[in-house]
């Protein structure tokens, strides 16, 4: 069995994903309307609770299960 090489990120996922969806949602400013632009701003939805996600499971107030 193959060891998997663990890599540390540097950047945290919330500035990755916060850096997407600035760099998405300039991409579909630009971008004439069509299925191109709405692939691009459902990426940034993902991207937006994704976030929403990610501070919910690294809040102070979450609780462990009993």
């Amino acid at each position: 069995m193959s060891h998997r090489r663990r890599f540390k990120q540097s950047i945290s996922l919330k500035d990755r994903l916060s850096a997407f969806i600035t760099a998405m949602q300039a991409s579909a400013d630009i971008t004439p309307p069509g299925p191109e632009r709405d692939e691009m701003l459902k990426k940034v939805q993902a991207a937006q609770t994704a976030v929403e996600i990610d501070g919910w499971t690294n809040s102070h107030d979450l609780q462990p299960p009993k």
